[in-house]
């Protein structure tokens, strides 16, 4: 039979992968060297070895290098000659070792030993597969994404529940999701013709009628592990020792490879590239971003897991995490929520454990940097503004807190929730100091497709200050019986030290809440809302080459289009009437699939920093009550010295805190002496960020100097 009738013959049995660049520059096995693999205890179905190719090119393929093997279907061998392949202390040599083996494609210089059961694979060049138990493709896989094929039913797709325990958040994975494309996707749920044009985009690049084999890229090292089904793994990928894998996509390559280690399942999900998934964990219906790690147990179900995130000995379940999420400790666990990154879930965290009905249909969304304290639980439905520090406590009653950069703990005497707005400017201002510079090193990306906003002060989280501080003049007017706005805005401008507590209904359901130093929360904001804007102006002269902040750039800035409303979308920050216009793209069908929806958010990202120079500007008018062009030089000096007093006490209260681990009789008194302390601690002269703080703080005191020096 010749080698065209073979693959007409095969061709639509069970899988498409041989065509011809299969067999190009292949041969069909001569008598000689089926008399050796025959010797070598090799067998074939049916006696037949006519359905076994090898490499053309003389010396190419060594038959000795075939022994204790059991062929079926149609097996094409690379190159195959003398060689070790190594990988850490694993030193093995090519050939294909005491396997079973059925309708496999082999690269150049593999090793495949102690395969019990391999089927319907396409192995890369200079893979190590050693002491496995099964590893075979179905034809109907789609290596976990939510993509259907021909004739199957829609009940079979792979669909990821995040948001909400109902489902009714759902989104289908594919290999190059972002937590960006999941957010979008979860939270419209009311436009029905951008859900269907999400599924559209999703299966826009899929084959439904091509069955598929299994396949394995190149340098890749799988060891000591029981099944492997329906995957698909990239190069310099290492797995050792996994329980199960099924109809998952492990993305990863030589700069950045991915890991899956000891007892591991994952099943109907995508790895992302560096990822390092070992001890246990368990993985079902997943997305999980670049860099990120879980382990020690922890059980990720129906859930996308941003960039950055690390996670062990907890379970999430149908849940939307962004970028840089910490969450380590066995007695927490996370349901039913959207998490916007940056977040950290402490020891016994509960959430998720109390819904308000009997239905599982409760969420929780919190923004950045949220933080709740040990043994804290919430009721679901609760919100979050960004960077919410919650201290320990059980909060039954549903939480709307609205105010950022705040502290939230139970009132002791009475069932009201209370919450001390600009808590982390009053009182842990390193923390805030520290915030970006500690994400940008934790950023291991080499290639870096989601954008993620570090700072905490950046438009997302500028707006809910600025909404904050119109929530507390309100409050204010409504708690002193002010007879006018202006009045309000007036005592608090007088009386920023007063000692000022405010009802504030909409804090929690049932009881309400207050907002305590109310007052001094107001005078922070404000400080940090022109601190902000201020930055925005000098990264922008910084990027146009402008020297000096002249009237004549203002208005060029001025000249930007003004976004007033601006989201969260998987890290970056986009004005809300950008994420309409994709929508909008999107639904007209101008965008056709997920790679240009992605090219949108790179064309976000490159108007950014005009964009946020604009809102700069808009923030600072806000808060003086009139246009730039009315800005008196006082007013230029005023927003001078704030601006200087906010980067200064950055810098001195980040020292100030870091020398209290030095200082304080508590936290010293662990050691014998101040050279053991020391000795562990290091001096606080070994602080890397502190220099780094101090340097940046000096730059950015002298761009400030410089920058409306033309002005005034």
């Amino acid at each position: 039979m010749s080698l065209l009738q073979i693959k007409e013959n095969y061709r639509g049995k069970k899988s498409y992968h041989f065509g011809e660049t299969a067999f190009e520059g292949t041969r069909p096995l001569t008598d000689g060297e089926i008399s050796v693999l025959e010797h070598n205890g090799n067998s074939v179905a049916g006696g037949n070895w006519q359905n076994i190719f090898v490499q053309k090119a003389p010396g190419a393929f060594n038959p000795e290098l075939v022994q204790h093997c059991e062929f079926r279907g149609t097996v094409v061998i690379g190159v195959l000659r003398y060689a070790t392949l190594k990988f850490h202390d694993l030193e093995l040599d090519c050939g294909l070792y005491h396997s079973y083996i059925e309708d496999c494609v082999f690269g150049d210089d593999v090793c495949v030993r102690n395969v019990r059961y391999l089927v319907n694979y396409s192995i890369g060049d200079r893979v190590i597969l050693f002491n496995i138990e099964e590893m075979f493709c179905t034809i109907h896989s789609k290596f976990g994404n939510g993509f259907l094929k021909h004739d199957e039913d829609e009940s079979v797709r792979i669909k990821i529940g995040v948001g909400n325990e109902n489902d009714e958040r759902a989104v289908l994975p594919f290999e190059s999701m972002l937590p960006a494309d999941a957010f979008i996707w979860s939270r419209y749920r009311e436009d029905t013709r951008l859900m269907e044009r999400f599924v559209e985009l999703t299966e826009h690049d899929n084959d439904r009628y091509q069955c598929t084999c299994g396949i394995v890229y190149n340098d890749v090292v799988i060891k000591h592990t029981a099944l492997i089904k329906d995957a698909k793994i990239g190069s310099h990928a290492y797995i050792k020792g996994a329980f199960k894998l099924k109809n998952i996509t492990v993305c990863s390559s030589e700069a950045e490879p991915s890991q899956i280690g000891e007892g591991v399942e994952m099943v109907n999900g995508i790895m992302g590239y560096g990822s390092k998934v070992f001890y246990q964990a368990v993985a079902v219906r997943f997305v999980i971003g670049r860099n990120c790690q879980l382990k020690y147990g922890a059980r990720l179900l129906n859930s996308v897991l941003g960039d950055n995130s690390t996670v062990s000995c907890c379970e999430l379940l149908n849940n939307l995490i962004f970028p840089f999420h910490e969450q380590h400790h066995n007695t927490s666990f996370l349901i039913a929520a959207t998490v916007l990154g940056q977040s950290n879930i402490a020891a016994g965290a509960t959430i998720g454990s109390n819904h308000n009905s009997r239905s599982p249909d409760g969420e929780i969304y919190a923004g950045r940097g949220f933080w709740p304290g040990l043994c804290s639980d919430f009721k679901h439905n609760s919100r979050f503004a960004s960077f919410t520090l919650v201290s320990k406590g059980s909060y039954q009653n549903e939480l709307n807190i609205i105010y950022p950069f705040s502290l939230v703990y139970m009132d002791k005497d009475s069932e009201h929730v209370c919450v001390m707005p600009a808590y982390w400017f009053l009182y842990n201002m390193f923390a805030i100091a520290r915030n970006n510079s500690k994400f940008k090193k934790r950023d291991k990306r080499v290639v870096k497709i989601q954008h993620i906003e570090t700072d905490p002060l950046a438009p997302d989280t500028i707006q809910e200050v600025l909404g904050a501080l119109e929530r507390i003049i309100e409050l204010t007017g409504r708690t002193l019986e002010l007879e006018s706005y202006q009045k309000a805005k007036d005592y608090l401008h007088q009386n920023p030290s007063q000692d000022l507590v405010l009802e504030d209904p909409r804090l929690q359901s049932k009881y309400g809440g207050k907002v305590v130093k109310a007052a001094s929360g107001y005078k922070e904001y404000r400080k940090i809302a022109k601190y902000f804007a201020v930055k925005s102006l000098i990264e922008y002269c910084r990027l146009m080459n402008y020297a000096t902040l002249s009237r004549d750039i203002i208005r060029k800035i001025a000249s930007i289009p003004l976004y007033t409303v601006w989201e969260n979308i998987g890290g970056q920050i986009i004005p809300q009437k950008q994420r309409e216009l994709l929508f909008e793209d999107i639904k007209t069908k101008k965008i056709q699939c997920w790679e240009e929806v992605h090219c949108f958010y790179d064309r976000c990202q490159e108007n950014y920093g005009a964009w946020k120079a604009r809102y700069g500007l808009y923030v600072l008018e806000q808060l003086y009550c009139r246009v730039m062009e009315e800005f008196s030089t006082d007013i230029y000096k005023d927003i001078c010295n704030d601006v200087l007093a906010v980067s200064d006490y950055m810098y001195e209260s980040s020292c100030q805190s870091r020398e209290k681990d030095y200082t304080n009789f508590f936290r010293a008194m662990v050691y014998r002496n101040k050279e053991e302390m020391e000795a562990v601690l290091g001096t606080i002269q070994d602080v890397d960020f502190l220099h780094q703080l101090e340097q940046e703080t000096k730059a950015f005191n002298n761009e400030l100097q410089v920058l409306f020096s033309e002005i005034l």
